[in-house]
């Protein structure tokens, strides 16, 4: 079995020698040699000769022996399905000029039932119908239901939330409940006591001069000044203090009608004023920024709610 030759030895050996049709089994090809040797493997396609398939096969593992010769081997897995006694052709081995071969080796296939070669080609049984199963479906079908009315659960529980779910109550600003000329005069006195455009920030002093001004119009007029630009809160503020009209008339403020048109053109300039500081860049005089605040106070004083009495008292001026 073994072929020793300038020191290379090939073998090959086969793992079962009898197989059923179908039935497979392994060859193992091995070769030692020198390491100096060069050893020309042999190049194995889809069978390894008639009636014998290889079904799969290994990479050449070339491993170094402790005597630094060199060791490769390889490992074939064969079928077949031909009931037949085969003789395995030797395989070839070369290096150089030289040619190695191993020895022929037997493989038995064997055939294990009859085959009426008469007979006409069938199925091996009959096709079956597979049986409906009722309980899976019926166990899918309530996972459905199960989770449309979970969906539906959630969506109507929601609804009735939203529906019985007490109203959260804002937080009443503290300065709504206190009169908004009260209000507005407290903020003018801590302008006043500031008087942060001496230190340069004029526009800071206008911007919060005028806020002070259009949240007291807003609440006193109803006229929404700090959602709107200085020409519109003018032209509601003409309305009612020059030309009597509107919601709030002339006749429910302390300033007579002659006071209202010099306090109207008092308050134009005003706004007008801060508008320039902040979106033209101007830059007001210590005076005119002393005008403005005098204009806020007389504007909130003489505007601001009076009794019944002087309410009549205002009238009968006016007559």
């Amino acid at each position: 079995m073994f072929n020793i030759l300038l020191a290379i030895v090939v073998s090959a050996s086969i793992d079962s020698t009898t197989l059923m049709i179908g039935d497979q089994t392994d060859l193992h090809l091995q070769v030692t040699h020198d390491a100096n040797e060069q050893v020309a493997w042999p190049s194995f396609g889809e069978t390894l000769q008639e009636g014998i398939e290889i079904v799969d096969k290994t990479i050449v593992d070339t491993t170094t022996l402790p005597d630094g010769r060199l060791r490769m081997d390889q490992y074939l897995t064969l079928t077949s399905f031909k009931d037949s006694l085969f003789s395995i052709e030797p395989i070839a081995i070369a290096s150089g000029e030289d040619t190695f071969w191993t020895d022929p080796m037997a493989l038995n296939i064997i055939q294990p039932f009859e085959v009426d070669s008469s007979l006409a080609i069938t199925d091996i049984k009959d096709i079956e119908k597979a049986p409906i199963w009722w309980w899976g479906i019926f166990r899918w079908v309530l996972l459905a239901l199960a989770v449309v009315l979970a969906f539906a659960g959630a969506y109507y529980g929601v609804m009735w939330y939203r529906k019985h779910r007490k109203p959260e109550e804002e937080p009443i600003n503290p300065e709504l409940l206190r009169p908004a000329d009260e209000v507005a005069l407290e903020k003018l006195d801590e302008i006043k006591a500031q008087k942060i455009w001496k230190d340069g920030k004029v526009k800071e002093y206008q911007t919060e001069l005028t806020d002070v001004v259009r949240e007291y119009i807003s609440r006193r007029f109803d006229v929404q000044s700090t959602e709107k630009t200085s020409d519109e809160t003018l032209r509601e503020m003409e309305t009612i203090l020059v030309k009597g009209q509107g919601e709030v008339r002339r006749t429910d403020v302390r300033c007579t009608k002659e006071e209202g048109k010099s306090l109207y053109e008092r308050l134009k300039k005003m706004l007008q004023t801060a508008d320039l500081v902040k979106f033209a860049k101007w830059q007001t005089t210590p005076d005119e920024n002393e005008q403005a605040l005098s204009t806020a106070y007389d504007f909130v004083n003489e505007t601001k709610e009076v009794q019944s009495d002087d309410v009549q008292s205002t009238k009968e001026e006016d007559l």
